[in-house]
């Protein structure tokens, strides 16, 4: 029997994301957030407080990177998402990690960090349940580590780890279960 839990936002897996974007002084600012992800074969939309020092360099930049947050550097990813660049002018230099200018946005990419999109702002949308970015990907980089042999990011060497919204925790990821497209084909008989 299920039992009614109210008006939650409970989805599961919810991706860590870290957003990076350059201050007005040149200086790197990432955020960690969830609540975003692919919007179509090219974009990403980022649904976002707008108060955040990340929305505001979007803004005046126009550009943004987006990674994927692996277990390695889980302390710093999730310092990422406690501490406000508004109120900590250092918060990239406390986390140790190294980053280096993206060659196709004006963007910073965290080196430490095994995926990366390299976005350019499409829009800025304002509505009545907030502020969301839409960004087109212009390039997408993977350290080498965690690439199969034909090429493609291999899941279980991402070392990827997702949030959960019920009791907020991070969970690993990585086991494969099955096949898509092909799993549930026999149903289709």
């Amino acid at each position: 029997m299920k039992k009614d839990l109210g008006i939650k936002p409970y989805t599961f897996p919810m991706p860590v994301l870290m957003i990076s974007t350059y201050n007005e002084d040149g200086t790197v600012d990432v955020m960690n957030m969830a609540w975003g992800g692919v919007c179509a074969a090219n974009m990403v939309a980022l649904n976002i407080d707008e108060d955040h020092k990340t929305s505001e360099n979007i803004k005046k930049r126009g550009a943004f990177t987006l990674s994927i947050a692996d277990i390695p550097h889980i302390e710093a990813a999730d310092f990422f998402g406690i501490a406000s660049g508004n109120k900590m002018a250092d918060k990239f230099e406390r986390s140790g990690l190294h980053a280096v200018k993206s060659e196709k946005v004006d963007a910073p990419v965290v080196e430490e960090f095994p995926l990366t999109l390299e976005c350019r702002v499409a829009e800025c949308q304002h509505t009545a349940y907030g502020f969301r970015v839409l960004g087109e990907i212009v390039g997408t980089l993977a350290e080498e580590s965690v690439l199969d042999e034909k090429g493609k990011v291999d899941p279980t060497k991402l070392n990827a780890f997702v949030f959960d919204q019920f009791q907020s925790g991070y969970y690993a990821v990585g086991e494969k279960v099955g096949q898509a497209w092909s799993t549930g084909a026999k149903l289709m008989k």
